[in-house]
């Protein structure tokens, strides 16, 4: 068995309020940050238009980036690639309301921590896990694992050949 040394999750310690003068500035910073998330929110309302257009050009770059990614056949990339235009006006509604209601919040907290200037970072106390080392499968079981990948590659090749020509017969029907 290894015992590896790990930071631990939480890292933040709260430091402790030692006169009411810093309590007070704790609690103005609170409203201050409470208010930037609140004109984030109306920013974000008002400028609704723009947010669309920036979600649409996010859309069309990362979804060609991962289809490319993903795919590397030619027509299964090309076919992927119609799709995923004609899925953009959903994408654009889904994305937007994630949008409305979390990224204020990630901003704001993001914001707050750029302004917070903490000189001193506290070193993170080390925490051991335990690890045990792993035994490799046994021969047949090996065996038994590459013919099921085999098989469930096969399958796979099958319903993406499936899914093309039902994808071509629609189109061919939606054309008509």
């Amino acid at each position: 068995m290894t015992i590896v040394r790990r930071n631990a999750l939480n890292t933040t310690v709260s430091p402790s309020v030692s006169s009411p003068e810093t309590l007070t500035e704790k609690v103005i910073e609170a409203e201050r940050m409470h208010d930037v998330l609140l004109l984030l929110q109306n920013l974000i309302n008002s400028e609704e238009a723009t947010v669309k257009l920036i979600l649409d050009c996010l859309y069309d770059v990362g979804s060609v980036n991962l289809i490319n990614q993903k795919l590397r056949v030619k027509p299964v990339n090309r076919v992927m690639k119609l799709i995923a235009r004609m899925s953009k006006p959903v994408f654009r509604t889904l994305a937007l309301n994630w949008f409305k209601k979390n990224c204020p919040q990630l901003i704001t907290n993001w914001l707050h921590t750029q302004v917070t200037f903490e000189s001193t970072k506290k070193k993170a106390p080390e925490v051991a896990v335990e690890v045990a080392e792993l035994q490799p499968y046994p021969i047949p079981q090996r065996e038994n694992l590459s013919q099921e990948i085999r098989n469930l590659r096969y399958q796979v090749r099958w319903l993406v050949g499936i899914s093309i020509i039902a994808i071509a017969a629609l189109g061919v029907t939606a054309i008509k």
